[in-house]
């Protein structure tokens, strides 16, 4: 059975995409279409705040593209050296806070300890923050994208937690999307299941998807990697057969098994 995964693939460097070997564990045969393209922004404003630990409270990271953002700062020599030096360790000092795996490697990777990985969403990420940081403390710095959503700086604000947001990235359609997704029905037909992201995934492929799949969009299980994703298919009238229990590979595969063969568990 095949299913269709509307997410960039992982870098290739990293090795296979975990998506598509846990999919393959299962026996689903998996496919990748990018959704997004991102335009990083202020990034001399951005490495100007890490710049200057001693202002702030500590980090908020909800979305690896935040993180993409301070490893392309990071890439020129001067920036690079400062971070090794003295910054990396005056920010480990503070709390590093991060939603969901995938943004946790990434602060590891620019030797940051992550903390709150198993939130999964915003609104748990944020009641995680409000149990471990007083009111009127230093603000949070929140390097994020043009459209964060607004749930943790409300959640925060009511509790008096300051939290400053920077925007380090604009989201825009992946220029190839309608020609991928064409190119995959008439080549490997409609899948039995496919998975969203993103609610910009939503936004940018849901209308593709119908028009392609014609009468037979009733047959397809969609899935949503998380809460905000499924509410957003579900905004655009979609029924959701499955959510990840967690934003992993592991749980997003092991739902969609589920939801394909509903007799077997």
């Amino acid at each position: 059975m095949k299913v269709l995964l509307l997410k960039d693939p992982k870098d290739k460097d990293s090795g296979p995409d975990p998506y598509i070997k846990e999919l393959g564990s299962h026996s689903l045969e998996a496919t990748l279409i990018p959704v997004l393209s991102f335009e990083f922004t202020s990034l001399d404003s951005l490495f100007e705040k890490l710049s200057h630990p001693e202002c702030y409270g500590g980090l908020v990271f909800t979305s690896p593209r935040a993180l993409e953002a301070i490893k392309i700062c990071l890439k020129e020599e001067s920036k690079k050296e400062a971070w090794s030096k003295s910054l990396k360790q005056m920010w480990n000092i503070k709390p590093t806070y991060v939603v969901g795996k995938a943004t946790a490697s990434l602060v590891e990777e620019i030797g940051l300890i992550p903390q709150g990985e198993k939130a999964g969403n915003a609104e748990k990420l944020a009641e995680y923050i409000c149990s471990r940081e007083k009111p009127n403390s230093s603000a949070l710095l929140f390097p994020c994208g043009a459209l964060k959503r607004e749930v943790l700086p409300t959640v925060l604000r009511k509790k008096g937690i300051a939290l400053e947001s920077l925007t380090v990235y604009q989201t825009a359609q992946h220029p190839d999307l309608q020609e991928s997704l064409s190119s995959y029905f008439s080549q490997q037909g409609i899948p039995a299941s496919v998975a969203f992201f993103s609610p910009s995934g939503v936004k940018f492929c849901l209308q593709h998807i119908q028009k392609l799949s014609g009468d037979l969009i009733n047959q397809v299980k969609f899935a949503a990697i998380g809460p905000t994703t499924a509410e957003a298919l579900q905004g655009a009238g979609i029924t959701v057969s499955c959510t990840a229990e967690s934003p992993t590979a592991q749980d997003l595969a092991a739902a969609i098994h589920t939801a394909l063969h509903p007799h077997n568990c």
